[in-house]
């Protein structure tokens, strides 16, 4: 080996080195949220559809299989329901703007759903608050199975999930008679939860909502971000796992597409909560029914 290659051969070791420890400082990329498509559902998309009650309407919700999907396996479920519309923090209040589940996931391993609130009338969704509250919930009593049939769900392990509104939704919506109830192995919520406060709805007071929350029958909640904290008070009622996110701190807010720290993409930059998160996630799915 002469002089030269030797030095070119040092040189490109010297680099590979330097690359390799410059891979290994770079942070992990965010996730970035699959934009929805009017496609045919496959590993990886986030497509929307149309149930055949809703035809001829724009009512719709969004169906995401993760990049590990294959037909004839069973899958988790998470179904999210949105915040308010809020452009302070980013909230577009719409289906297709939904990101939480997809935080907690990572795209693998779970089916996502994203919900829709059914507007008074029936003919679009609505992005605050709940409309047509039956109607919302006759939705997912209807849909939810039948994405399982179709698409691999387990219905063993169904979680419920939301940010703001949607964190609402888990028990305004989700606990709101026994048959939606049983769906759900567990729930996840960020940022406020049914009964914290009063708002300008019916049955929003506490003594209503405890009502709602017996349902769980002791069944195990994941109880992120704030606007949470009577949930201490009832324990009795359900398993709950108490997570303070620090989305501050996360994140140095403006930074990307968090504008605020009310968001629900608090899960798409790598951080210990998330871990905390997921692996509770994990928990749920390997224990017993």
């Amino acid at each position: 080996m002469n002089l030269l290659v030797r030095i070119l051969f040092s040189i490109a070791l010297l680099w590979n080195g330097h690359a390799h420890s410059l891979a290994k400082s770079q942070p992990a990329k965010d996730l970035v949220t699959p934009v929805m498509a009017e496609e045919v559902p496959a590993p990886g998309k986030r497509v929307r559809q149309v149930a055949p009650e809703y035809e001829s309407t724009q009512v719709y919700h969004t169906l995401y299989l993760p990049t590990d999907w294959q037909k004839g396996k069973t899958y988790p479920v998470l179904v999210e329901y949105t915040g308010n519309k809020a452009p302070f923090c980013g909230s577009t209040g719409e289906v297709k703007g939904a990101n939480l589940g997809y935080g907690l996931s990572g795209g693998k391993g779970f089916i996502w759903v994203s919900m829709p609130y059914v507007q008074k009338g029936k003919k679009e969704n609505t992005v605050k608050w709940w409309g047509d509250r039956q109607a919302t919930i006759d939705y997912c009593k209807v849909n939810l199975p039948r994405i399982c049939k179709a698409f691999g769900g387990d219905p063993d392990n169904l979680f419920v999930c939301g940010f703001s509104r949607g964190a609402i939704a888990c028990g305004y919506l989700g606990l709101a008679d026994d048959e939606i109830a049983a769906f759900w192995k567990g729930m996840i919520a960020h940022d406020h939860f049914d009964g914290q406060r009063k708002w300008g709805y019916p049955k929003s007071d506490r003594a209503s909502a405890l009502k709602r929350l017996a349902r769980l029958k002791g069944r195990p909640v994941l109880v992120c971000g704030s606007a949470n904290d009577y949930l201490k008070e009832h324990t009795d009622l359900g398993a709950f796992t108490f997570l303070p996110v620090p989305v501050a701190k996360i994140f140095k807010i403006p930074d990307g597409p968090v504008i605020h720290s009310h968001t629900d993409l608090w899960a798409h930059r790598e951080s210990p909560t998330r871990q905390t998160a997921r692996a509770w996630l994990q928990k749920q799915i390997c224990s017993n029914k």
